[in-house]
């Protein structure tokens, strides 16, 4: 059986120009969000049957997911681990802000994230850690009871015996990144080698549990 998971994050949110750590403040997606979102639901409604589909607990990760969960008449769960990283002094600062206030603590995080933290945040260990706690429980709860979907011919979905589950996770660029991080094997000190867009997508294929990543940070 094969399963088949996307990885996606939320859409623009309002204020993005600005560069700003949003983390855990509840910030709207903005118009352009919106139309990001509604492309990868468009996409992703043409090219695959969702079984099921999970969100952060913050509103541009739900808002996200309820625009992709339309067309499938699914209701996202939301799982509060997949909420993006705490930043604690920082949330709401822009970069420029911050490295003009704490320029020795900002470089630092930015040239050694594994090492430092956001003053006050969450270190990358303890959000690579509930992140896939989250992960691990979706993928081990899919596969114990989503029924798959069977093979497709007109979506080219012949592979594999025993039929296809796919399901959809709307989350953050930082929580995407240890995600696959992870599956991957890539160091965590290496977290910001892994770029994330608005309304990113990234497919992982699990065939009898091994990760195959199809592709990464895919913009419609």
């Amino acid at each position: 059986m094969v399963t088949k998971i996307y990885l996606i994050r939320h859409g623009e949110t309002e204020g993005a120009e600005t560069k700003r750590y949003k983390g855990h403040m509840d910030v709207p997606l903005s118009a352009n969000g919106i139309e990001q979102i509604k492309r990868v639901a468009g996409y992703l409604a043409e090219a695959e049957s969702l079984n099921a589909l999970y969100c952060s607990d913050l509103s541009r990760a739900i808002k996200s997911a309820e625009i992709i969960a339309e067309p499938y008449g699914l209701k996202p769960v939301i799982l509060p681990g997949l909420r993006e990283r705490n930043f604690g002094l920082w949330e709401g600062m822009s970069f420029d802000e911050i490295k003009a206030k704490w320029p020795d603590a900002f470089n630092a995080w930015a040239n050694n994230p594994l090492e430092f933290s956001p003053m006050n945040g969450e270190s990358t260990i303890e959000v690579r850690d509930r992140a896939i706690k989250a992960f691990e429980k979706i993928l081990s709860q899919r596969i114990e009871h989503i029924p798959p979907t069977q093979p497709s011919p007109s979506r080219g979905e012949g592979k594999g015996e025993g039929g296809i589950s796919t399901i959809a996770i709307v989350s953050h660029g930082g929580i995407n990144r240890v995600i696959l991080c992870h599956l991957l094997g890539i160091p965590l000190e290496n977290i910001f080698r892994i770029e994330q867009d608005f309304a990113a997508l990234n497919l992982i294929e699990f065939h009898d549990g091994y990760p195959v990543t199809r592709f990464i940070n895919y913009t419609i």
